[in-house]
């Protein structure tokens, strides 16, 4: 089977005839029907610090077509969708409602994949799917009855995942509230919409992009701010009275941004950090005196805070219901053997999502 394998940090991924990985006790083989082009991938794909080979991809859906004699949760025949992160339901934090953390993340990282000249190469966050298929450990699927399209269904596995449950979970956006959004890629544009389906009033997205600006506007955005145009924290501060947003989400992972969202939350708000530093060993610094003064709250959203065996059949009614635009976020369709074209496009940040059928 066509796998695209990452050999070397920075560079091209290499399209490769593997054989099907082998399948354990509670694992289950997916053949890929769609999958996400995701930052996620990119930063492991570029860190100097990790483990070479590796198979990204991990925000995707397919069906089942194998499961090792120990699986419970699926069946030869299911429709999936893939989470970056597993919920196994037994382990402390799964019953304690944190499933995001859950225990299982040690296994994400096992050799999966048997290379040419004898090395194995691990899956990323479990999934590795940028391939023809994949083989996970059943804590890391979720079984769906819906009939919204693959690259649509693909998209909840890891970006609007974040996105929603950052808003609904992590920050709890209420009626009425102010939002400020920094990057509006596929997790920021989920972050705007779970903001609307929360019933926020004023929701601010702050982008370079002219294009992707204008995609907020469309799914939810009240308004849209160029960073180039001016101080955007004083730009949000202006359409928010004065004071700043009651809710501040850093979506790219800078941490100069991180410092921006602090500084355009109001007092006593919020501020939620979502992007994956692109520099794993980078720090953050924050003036002392305004983080205790202000009363500010400052928090990470792993995976949103999403429980996939609670929220992925959520986040799906939402889009069958129309509450949810996941068509407004795919915005090309590439095959496997274009996925570096498809990198290229997120590089340039060309679009919202790229998404591999």
């Amino acid at each position: 089977m066509k796998v695209a394998v990452a050999y070397e940090p920075g560079e091209p991924l290499v399209l490769q005839d593997l054989p099907t990985p082998d399948i354990g006790p509670q694992d289950v083989l997916v053949r890929v029907a769609a999958s996400g082009i995701c930052h996620t991938d990119i930063t492991a794909m570029r860190n100097p610090g990790r483990t070479a080979p590796l198979v990204p991809g991990h925000e995707a859906c397919g069906t089942v077509e194998a499961v090792g004699p120990d699986v419970q949760r699926v069946k030869v025949g299911d429709r999936v969708l893939a989470s970056v992160t597993p919920a196994c339901g037994l382990c402390w934090w799964c019953v304690n409602g944190m499933a995001h953390h859950c225990e299982r993340k040690a296994f994400r990282f096992r050799p999966r994949f048997d290379l040419p000249d004898g090395q194995k190469a691990p899956a990323l966050c479990g999934c590795g799917s940028f391939a023809e298929a994949m083989v996970v450990d059943e804590a890391t699927v979720v079984a769906t009855q819906t009939d919204l399209p693959d690259e649509q269904l693909a998209l909840l596995g890891c970006g609007v995942m974040t996105g929603l449950g950052a808003a609904f979970n992590t920050a709890g956006v209420q009626p009425g509230s102010s939002v400020a959004v920094i990057g509006c890629g596929g997790v920021g544009q989920a972050v705007v919409q779970g903001a609307r389906i929360a019933g926020a009033s004023t929701i601010i997205a702050i982008d370079l992009s002219a294009g992707r600006r204008e995609a907020t506007l469309k799914v939810g955005a009240t308004h849209a701010v160029d960073p180039t145009d001016g101080d955007p924290v004083e730009q949000v501060r202006a359409l928010t009275g004065g004071r700043g947003a009651d809710h501040s989400f850093e979506v790219v992972g800078q941490p100069q941004l991180m410092v921006q969202a602090f500084d355009m939350a109001r007092m006593a708000g919020t501020v939620t950090l979502i992007g994956m530093p692109h520099d794993m060993t980078a720090g953050l610094t924050l003036p002392a005196a305004a983080v205790m003064g202000h009363g500010k709250r400052i928090q990470g959203s792993v995976a949103g805070g999403s429980q996939i065996l609670r929220d992925f059949p959520r986040y799906i009614h939402l889009a069958e219901t129309g509450q949810l635009d996941l068509g407004a976020m795919v915005s090309q369709r590439i095959t496997l053997d274009q996925v570096n074209e498809g990198i290229d496009m997120l590089d340039r940040a060309d679009g919202i999502r790229t998404v591999i059928v």
